[in-house]
């Protein structure tokens, strides 16, 4: 299981608009396509940060939540290449956003491996460094396929 596996390409954008960390969970929850269920999802997912935020520091946030909302598994990435605000532990603006939706039973029970594999992509500061730099979802596809996880 590759990392890459997970994200499809109309589930990426390099250049989030938003300007607060709700703005962000909004953009990215759009990406997810689930259209009136929308705004349930992202009040799970704002549940979530208000136990702790999933700003981990370096620049990334790994926002999550298990919801009826999705069927399967769901990968979502995006970039703020001005960096905002997200409560990351380290007090550091976010630059990089992973989000994770899976169903509360999910029989692959991939949603934690996943997590752990962005983590851990992430702790390498060569992968952020090259995320930095792309400029299309291809390049995004290629610096996954190339990392180690």
């Amino acid at each position: 299981m590759k990392l890459v596996e997970f994200f499809a390409p109309e589930e990426v954008d390099l250049d989030l608009d938003a300007e607060s960390k709700e703005d962000a969970l909004k953009e990215l929850v759009g990406l997810l396509s689930v259209n009136e269920k929308s705004d349930e999802l992202f009040k799970l997912l704002k549940k979530r940060e208000n136990l702790g935020s999933t700003g981990i520091g370096k620049g990334v946030a790994i926002p999550h939540c298990r919801s009826l909302v999705v069927d399967r598994l769901r990968v979502v990435y995006g970039r703020k290449s001005g960096g905002l605000d997200f409560e990351a532990v380290d007090g550091k603006p976010v630059h990089h956003l992973f989000l994770i939706v899976a169903p509360p039973v999910e029989i692959s029970n991939q949603y934690l491996p996943v997590l752990g594999k962005i983590a851990q992509f992430c702790k390498t500061p060569k992968n952020l460094a090259r995320l930095d730099e792309i400029e299309s979802t291809d390049q995004f596809f290629k610096v996954l396929e190339q990392a180690d996880v």
